[in-house]
């Protein structure tokens, strides 16, 4: 694996060492000292599969289900540039954006470029390094995790079948609402049948299983909890957490929903280190130069 730039990146309070596995700290002193635990997204996206397909920019590689059934991965898509969908969702973020399991950073890249202030966050060493490179600002860390700007953040992204992240869309939910600033977006993509489908899967590269002329091959990773949901799914879950359907289409065959986050939600953000999480916000980015408002106190 190539290692990361050794360049300073401004990705958040422990720019230093963006890609630090151990405990990373939040955005203040205190913060940094909470006892935390890890989100079940934290180690399956780690593993090999997945760090040499970002590597060669390629699969195969797949979600597996312990039923044998196999979920493609679009590496290639991820790896190249943002396309055509991916700007349909991105000319939507307002304020300052938080890229939620950014991959190879191609979404983080485009928002820079376009002027925004935006983060990625990813719990693939891989992933990270590669978004460094294209020029975006990322962070190893789970979203189970403290993270920069905790309910100061503007747009929440789950593309690229991210709602599926820890296997409970309600969980995933009720954090990004505390991620997000009141009246603050989630941009999320959907699958495009009506499902609303709990599984337990393992990244599989296609070359793990069956005989080898060197003896037998190594075991698949240990299965994770994932979930698959149409735009029906999400909407219904969504709704009766509070938040409010702003926007719904699709392009390029993909499906996406804008969820506006609910004012009256109280999170743990919410706290004496709200005025801290607003300065770290303010001076982890440049100006932002696109034209966009940003948040009230940002």
């Amino acid at each position: 694996m190539t290692a990361a730039p050794q360049r300073t990146t401004t990705a958040g309070p422990d720019s230093t060492a963006p890609q630090r596995a151990s405990a990373p700290p939040g955005p203040s002193a205190a913060a940094s000292q909470r006892t935390t635990t890890a989100g079940p997204d934290t180690a399956p996206w780690g593993t090999d599969p997945y760090a040499d397909a970002l590597r060669n920019g390629h699969g195969p590689l797949f979600l597996r289900r312990t039923d044998g059934w196999l979920l493609p991965l679009d590496v290639e898509r991820w790896c190249a540039g943002a396309d055509a969908a991916d700007r349909s969702a991105l000319r939507r973020c307002e304020g300052p954006v938080l890229d939620i399991g950014c991959g190879p950073g191609r979404l983080v890249a485009e928002l820079a470029a376009r002027g925004h202030r935006a983060l990625g966050i990813d719990v693939s060493e891989a992933a990270v390094a590669r978004t460094l490179r294209t020029g975006g600002s990322a962070l190893r860390r789970s979203v189970f995790e403290p993270l920069p700007g905790e309910g100061r953040w503007g747009t929440v992204l789950l593309l690229d079948g991210n709602i599926g992240i820890g296997g409970d869309p309600r969980r995933l939910l009720d954090r990004a609402a505390g991620l997000l600033a009141p009246g603050g977006l989630l941009i999320a993509e959907t699958v495009a049948q009506d499902i609303d489908e709990r599984v337990r899967v393992h990244l599989d590269d296609g070359r793990r299983t069956g005989p080898s002329p060197h003896g037998a091959r190594p075991a698949a990773g240990e299965p994770f909890p994932w979930a698959r949901l149409g735009t029906p799914a999400l909407l219904r879950h969504a709704g009766r957490r509070g938040w409010q359907r702003v926007g719904q289409w699709e392009a390029g065959g993909r499906p996406f929903v804008v969820l506006r986050r609910p004012l009256n939600v109280l999170t743990a953000s919410q706290s004496a280190d709200t005025a801290n999480s607003a300065a770290v916000i303010s001076s982890q980015f440049p100006r932002n130069t696109s034209g966009e408002c940003p948040l009230a106190g940002a």
